[in-house]
């Protein structure tokens, strides 16, 4: 087995933090900057005091602050053994067309279905590669949290790593407010209704089921029955945490499955909507709303639901 060439090593170079790398750990800024690079590499030459900060030695933990000098040592780095793979054709305008609201600190996008959120193994992009392929200037942009490939919807990504971090902890304290519009198997009874069921992912595969289970974490979602019919209910789900496929699986678990859920769905059910013209997923997240305490500026975004699931909806009589 071929192993990628090697870059010859530079001489010493120096670089200033701007204030979108600031807050990250200087290893996690090393393992960027220096692409390559093996993780155990980058602890050597910090350990060894090669890295430093303002003149001085710095531990992997330390946290850069805008404006700090590091210092890089010539080392060898692995080149890429492929290019980054080219994005569709039309993709960067039905991107930029989907964004919702954008300032210095977010952006926030109306994500397609179909697309997935970052690339893996077997897909060589996401929306954030792609954002990145459009936005070659920006310094910093990251997903702030995710979405199913198969749901539309409400999806922030940060433009710098303070913003990353404030709203990672607005999600995990339940200070942001999230909605989604759901299409569910059979007719609701009553009004709203609180699932309060901890969810555990099965261990395995990256597709590995996740299942109600007690000794789980922690998952609450409040349905609110939007529209009826015989069949089927449109329901606006508000989640109170984020936990992988939370909402599929707590309908699946209270006997109203979400509509084209190929993985916990009903399979009769989804049958007979794919002949109706359901060609995914009916889930979509419609709402957001937080404020950033950096700027204390207040958001509240709405994605309108798609044409697609606005006209399967008008075949139910």
């Amino acid at each position: 087995m071929s192993t990628p060439s090697a870059k010859p090593a530079s001489g010493v170079r120096h670089q200033q933090v701007s204030r979108a790398e600031a807050g990250q750990r200087v290893d996690n800024y090393l393992l960027r900057v220096l692409k390559g690079v093996p993780r155990s590499r980058i602890y050597r030459i910090l350990r060894k005091g090669e890295v430093r900060v303002n003149g001085k030695r710095i531990k992997p933990e330390y946290r850069l602050q805008a404006g700090d000098e590091v210092r890089l040592p010539p080392v060898r780095q692995a080149q890429a053994p492929k290019e980054a793979p080219q994005l569709p054709a039309g993709l960067d305008e039905r991107l930029e067309a989907a964004i919702l609201a954008e300032d210095e600190y977010l952006m926030i996008l109306d994500k397609p279905s179909g697309l997935a959120v970052h690339g893996g193994s077997t897909l060589g992009f996401g929306v954030i590669e792609a954002l990145r392929a459009i936005r070659p200037n920006a310094p910093f942009l990251e997903l702030a949290h995710r979405l199913d490939r198969a749901t539309s919807g409400c999806l922030v990504v940060a433009k710098t790593r303070a913003v990353l971090n404030e709203l990672h902890g607005l999600l995990r304290d339940g200070k942001v407010e999230k909605h989604y519009l759901a299409l569910l198997a059979g007719h609701w009874e009553g009004g709203p209704r609180r699932v309060e069921l901890a969810l555990s992912r099965g261990e395995g595969a990256a597709h590995s089921k996740v299942s109600v289970d007690e000794a789980g974490k922690a998952a609450s979602s409040l349905f609110t029955p939007k529209k009826r019919w015989p069949q089927a209910t449109l329901a606006d789900v508000r989640i109170f945490t984020g936990r992988t496929h939370q909402i599929r699986v707590h309908a699946a678990h209270i006997g109203h499955p979400v509509a084209g859920d190929e993985k916990y769905g009903d399979f009769d059910f989804n049958r007979t909507l794919r002949r109706e013209g359901l060609k995914r997923l009916f889930l979509h997240a419609s709402e957001l709303r937080f404020q950033l305490p950096v700027s204390g500026r207040k958001y509240h975004v709405q994605a309108a639901l798609p044409g697609d699931l606005k006209d399967f909806l008008k075949t139910f009589k």
